[in-house]
């Protein structure tokens, strides 16, 4: 048998077999037993409905996964990128051109598979637990977006990716390189301006205690910004969450609208200043440093499996072509993209708590951190006892309860 073949056939099994793994694992160590830290928070029947949540979550993505690695092993094996690949070769276009309609078409596949999940999660188990605000219409609205921004941003790219490629001799993994962090940096800009405001309105933060204690907040810790917004994530879902976007003078603090309806000032500028403290702490420059030098590596590597004999046989096609070298491309680096990821999740999680430790520096209130991250936990109705395999594969920010823990050691 092909050796690309069967290395393809463990990647893909061998993940599913790790997914199936973690979450059995997962659902093993939910805890009956509501931890003291959160008795002021949940009560019994909020506690149970949180892991039933999680039961409900884990389920419905052990069944996707499932069905999804049936789909793609049988895909392979019948030679369904062959079909694929004839199909849009039979269209007589140019190599860069027949590329894109390729990888067009396989990611419609992919999101027809993945649709009736995405709809049972949302108008279904999101629903029966009280998050879901989506229409009928901001889904499908909210679908075309992101079609348009795939064709608009994400077909340039992967042409410009095939272009050089195809031109720049064996230079081209670096120009691939440097063209993508180039790109990866234009939309850190464009989003809040462009691409975000598609999806939600944001609107200026009303004059009050809240944006006096926020603006004096910021000036005291000398951390410039150009407003304080918020957004309507409520008319998706009642989760909670805040964020900073941009760079420099031009970074704006939002917030969702529903997390102003579920914690005090004082909570709120503590949240606030967890996520100062991944700036003062250079942790977004730390890991956009590392994600550049990943970038580097995934094109070199990319830049040697390129037109591979072997692997397209594996693949059982035809014709050899740079756009299927890279499609292919992404199973082969799978592998090394799992390990990347745990590591830059163990980073993420030193993050965290390096920048809890700065909010409370920087706001002598350990009290309003603790029961902000209460607060967040039960309104998003998180699992309070993971699995430490699950938090060593999975997780970017540790679980709360530690977090709270370590929290109270700074104190």
């Amino acid at each position: 048998m092909n050796s690309w073949l069967i290395f393809l056939l463990v990647v893909i099994i061998g993940s599913y077999l790790l997914e199936l793994t973690i979450s059995y694992l997962n659902l093993k160590a939910l805890d009956p037993q509501l931890p003291k830290e959160f008795d002021d928070v949940f009560d019994a029947q909020e506690y149970a409905k949180s892991q039933e949540y999680t039961r409900a979550r884990t389920s419905l993505s052990l069944i996707s996964g499932s069905i999804g690695t049936c789909a793609t092993l049988t895909f392979l094996l019948l030679g369904g990128f062959n079909l694929v690949d004839s199909l849009v070769r039979s269209l007589e276009l140019n190599s860069i051109l027949t590329g894109l309609c390729f990888a067009g078409f396989l990611a419609l596949l992919g999101f027809l598979l993945n649709l009736p999940f995405s709809l049972y999660s949302t108008f279904v188990i999101e629903e029966r637990f009280g998050f879901n605000n989506t229409t009928a219409t901001t889904y499908v609205l909210d679908i075309l977006k992101s079609a348009l921004l795939m064709v608009v941003l994400g077909g340039p790219l992967l042409a410009l990716i095939l272009w050089f490629f195809e031109a720049a001799g064996s230079l081209a993994w670096i120009y691939c390189w440097i063209g993508v962090v180039l790109f990866s940096i234009l939309i850190q800009f464009l989003a809040p301006v462009i691409i975000m405001p598609l999806f939600n309105k944001f609107s200026p933060l009303e004059d009050g205690e809240l944006k006096e204690t926020i603006n004096g907040y910021t000036e005291r810790e000398k951390f410039r910004i150009q407003g304080i917004f918020t957004m309507d994530g409520s008319k998706r879902s009642s989760k909670v969450n805040a964020f900073f976007t941009g760079f420099g003078r031009f970074r704006k603090i939002v917030f969702y609208d529903t997390l102003m309806e579920k914690l005090t000032t004082g909570e709120i500028v503590a949240v606030l200043a967890h996520e100062m403290g991944h700036f003062k702490k250079k942790h977004i420059i730390k890991m956009l440093v590392i994600s550049v030098v990943q970038t580097g590596i995934m094109f070199y590597l990319l830049s040697l499996i390129m037109h591979n004999q072997g692997l397209f046989e594996a693949f059982k096609m035809d014709h050899i072509s740079t756009y299927a070298s890279l499609i292919f491309f992404g199973y082969l680096f799978s592998p090394v993209n799992m390990l990347v990821s745990i590591a830059f999740n163990f980073i993420s999680r030193k993050h965290e708590y390096e920048a809890d430790a700065y909010a409370i520096d920087s706001t002598s209130t350990v009290d309003d951190l603790i029961s902000g991250l209460k607060k967040l936990s039960q309104a998003n109705l998180v699992n309070l006892t993971p699995h430490p395999v699950a938090v060593f594969v999975e997780y970017t920010h540790p679980p709360v309860l530690e977090r709270i823990e370590a929290i109270r050691k700074l104190s």
